[in-house]
């Protein structure tokens, strides 16, 4: 339909007729994302006149079919003015049942709880919500608005309440929190400090995933007999997450935060234990579960394995190690897993695992027995094969920088930060990015203190150690001589031709003759040069 028709007969249609019209366009454009910018000032005009029926004393129907239009209005954030001011949102909010400290808002909801069911107001919350999520997240005027009517207020007073509503509005309000701390850093001290958000959503969580204690940070293990998490239960939980990665992103802590970490660290161990109805659905929320792992103090992270053991890993100074595999075989279908976002998907669970096995001994331990066990056939090159430690030497040469760093570090701070072991089990080649970085091309340890448990060698490494490559890492067949049948005469040449080579590509830039200074960092060989020290013995002078 005409959009000007639309417009016209607005004006004076009863609620009956402004259903009718608005259906009709929500239907023609319920898969509409890109707008056309010719009507933008008749959409612009439309939100105005579904705000101005919204505002009046019209039905729970009508209603829904005006949030319904400006759901899908909201997608254009350049037809969003006349909702993202402080009237358009307190409509929307007063709709959606977030008290935001407005007393003609409570007033107004008043009235409508008397004449609605409850079926035909959460159908309204739901729309309402869903528009706030469209226009907090297309318009900046809109967030601004909804810090000045304390929209945070309402959402955490919602989400007190929302085992009692459907599942939808608690998936909408948590969403709309979570957008709304993800666009305004500003809001997520507030939520912190004035609305205690983190608390409240760690109890949401704890709700949600229907966590039942049996110690001070100790979830009773799931039975593998009950039925995967429902999909309703695992999208709200997701949001929770979500939310809750945000508000844990500042640094400023106290002594009562500590045990509110340990919490979350207990509801996600959990979580890291359930299954959900897809395998695609229950990678996302080990991933959203990593993610906010990296946001809570690194010594929280002794709560993964701080349980019963089950199933035996006592020689693993008897922690249980559940979470941990679960967390080693997310990383290696990460590895596994090619994609345009590669490196968001397998950085946050390498810093994990990495920053867990430098702080926590039983972890390092562990993790080393199953990515780096005692080398046993040397003939292979480190990253050839389909072993967890060839996939990570491979990815110490990944294209991205932050993928290659990664997973250097990683191998590296299982290796105790010892060049020598790291070499053992990558080779030189593979590890000289990390140990010009690091400047340890000259050899040594890094800086972190680590026990004094020594690793042991199998006999096999022993006894093929002196005929490893060094540069690759593993033991190389014996190749022919090229210069063996040379004449003196052809030798010669060939290094002339090489030294030519070289010179061109060093005028050129192309290469730069480089050298190590005493401190095991890479230098122009000019530098390092000079750096050596002087040679005080006599020698005779020409």
């Amino acid at each position: 339909m005409d959009l000007n028709s639309i417009l016209s007969q607005l004006e004076s249609a009863n609620d009956e007729d402004v259903e009718k019209l608005l259906q009709q366009y929500s239907r023609e454009n319920a898969r509409t994302f890109a707008f056309e910018q010719k009507e933008e000032t008749l959409r612009t005009k439309l939100c105005q006149n579904v705000l101005t029926v919204l505002g009046r004393q019209v039905r729970p129907s009508c209603q829904r079919t005006c949030l319904e239009t400006l759901r899908i209005l909201s997608r254009d954030k350049r037809v969003l003015a006349p909702v993202a001011t402080r009237e358009g949102m307190l409509i929307l909010a007063g709709m959606a049942r977030l008290r935001a400290g407005q007393e003609e808002d409570a007033n107004q909801e008043s009235s409508q709880e008397n004449t609605q069911s409850e079926e035909e107001e959460e159908r309204v919350v739901v729309e309402a919500l869903k528009c706030l999520c469209n226009v907090v997240y297309n318009s900046p005027a809109a967030q601004q608005v909804c810090v000045d009517v304390k929209l945070a207020n309402g959402l955490c007073t919602s989400l007190r309440t929302t085992h009692t509503w459907q599942h939808e509005v608690g998936l909408f309000t948590l969403r709309l929190l979570f957008l709304l701390s993800a666009l305004r850093p500003d809001v997520r001290g507030v939520l912190r400090r004035e609305w205690h958000a983190v608390k409240l959503l760690t109890e949401v969580l704890e709700h949600t995933l229907d966590v039942r204690w049996v110690g001070p940070y100790e979830a009773a293990r799931p039975d593998p007999q009950t039925l995967p998490m429902p999909a309703e239960d695992n999208e709200r939980a997701m949001e929770a997450l979500k939310a809750l990665f945000n508000l844990t992103l500042s640094e400023a802590r106290d002594e009562e935060d500590d045990h509110q970490f340990r919490l979350i660290a207990a509801i996600l161990r959990h979580l890291l234990m359930l299954n959900t109805e897809t395998e695609d659905k229950t990678e996302e929320a080990h991933s959203h579960a990593v993610n906010l792992l990296n946001n809570l103090p690194v010594s929280c992270l002794d709560v993964l394995i701080d349980v019963p053991v089950q199933g035996g890993q006592e020689k693993y100074g008897g922690k249980n190690m559940e979470a941990v595999q679960v967390l080693l075989d997310f990383m290696e279908k990460r590895i596994d897993k090619q994609g345009s976002n590669y490196k968001e998907g397998l950085t946050p669970v390498l810093s994990l695992l990495t920053e867990g096995s430098r702080c926590h001994r039983e972890i390092r331990r562990y993790i080393k027995a199953q990515v780096l066990p005692p080398l046993k056939d040397v003939k292979i090159r480190p990253e050839v094969g389909t072993t967890i430690r060839n996939k990570l030497v491979r990815q110490m040469t990944h294209v991205d920088m932050g993928v290659k760093q990664m997973a250097a570090e990683f191998l590296f701070v299982l290796c105790k930060e010892s060049v020598d072991n790291l070499l053992k089990y990558t080779g030189y080649g593979n590890a000289a990015g990390l140990l010009v970085a690091r400047g340890l091309l000259a050899g040594g340890r890094g800086e972190t203190q680590y026990s004094e448990d020594e690793d042991s060698d199998t006999e096999e490494y022993k006894s093929a150690k002196p005929f490893i490559n060094p540069i690759t890492g593993h033991v190389e067949e014996p190749m022919p001589n090229p210069i063996e049948e040379m004449t003196e005469e052809q030798k010669e040449y060939e290094a002339e031709k090489l030294a030519n080579m070289f010179d061109k590509l060093s005028r050129q830039n192309v290469i730069r003759p480089m050298g190590v200074r005493p401190d095991g960092t890479l230098a122009p060989l000019e530098e390092t040069l000079c750096d050596l020290p002087e040679d005080n013995s006599e020698s005779d002078s020409d």
